[in-house]
C-alpha cells in the first residue's frame, strides 16, 4: 500500500510568535476577566484582595487567577476563602486556575484548579 502526501496551507500551522495583536488581545481578555471577577466579589473579598498583589493570566492555553500574598496571615486567609473565589472563577471559565504564593522564602505556592472544588467544600 501506497503512503499518502497530505499537504498543508501554510495558514494551517500555528504561528511561531504571537503578534502584537495577539499581545493586545490576549491583554485585554485578562483584563475583562480580572474586572469581571473583582466585580462579582463581595465587599470581604475585595478587601482580602486589596491586600496582595493578584492578576488574571492566560499563558500556555490555562487562564490562571494568581494571588501574591506579602505575608503568612494575609496568605492564610487567602487559603481559607479559595472556595468563594473558586465558584466565581468557574462561573466565569470552567477550566481555571487559582494559585496563591506566599512571600518569597516562607512556603511554595499552592493551586488549585476550579473544578476540583468539591474537594475542598469543608473549608468553606
Amino acid at each position: 500500500m501506497k503512503g499518502q502526501s497530505y499537504y498543508f496551507n501554510s495558514d494551517d500551522y500555528h504561528p511561531m510568535q504571537p503578534s502584537s495583536a495577539d499581545i493586545i488581545l490576549r491583554q485585554q481578555l485578562e483584563y475583562s476577566i480580572s474586572r469581571y471577577f473583582y466585580d462579582a466579589c463581595d465587599r470581604t473579598l475585595k478587601n482580602l484582595l486589596s491586600n496582595c498583589r493578584w492578576y488574571v493570566t492566560t499563558q500556555a492555553n490555562a487562564m490562571t487567577l494568581v494571588i501574591e500574598c506579602p505575608d503568612q496571615v494575609t496568605n492564610w486567609r487567602v487559603l481559607q476563602k479559595l472556595v468563594p473565589m473558586g465558584k466565581l472563577l468557574n462561573q466565569i471559565v470552567s477550566s481555571a486556575k487559582i494559585r496563591v504564593c506566599p512571600p518569597e522564602s516562607e512556603g511554595v505556592p499552592f493551586e488549585m484548579r476550579v473544578d476540583e472544588l468539591s474537594v475542598y467544600r469543608d473549608m468553606a
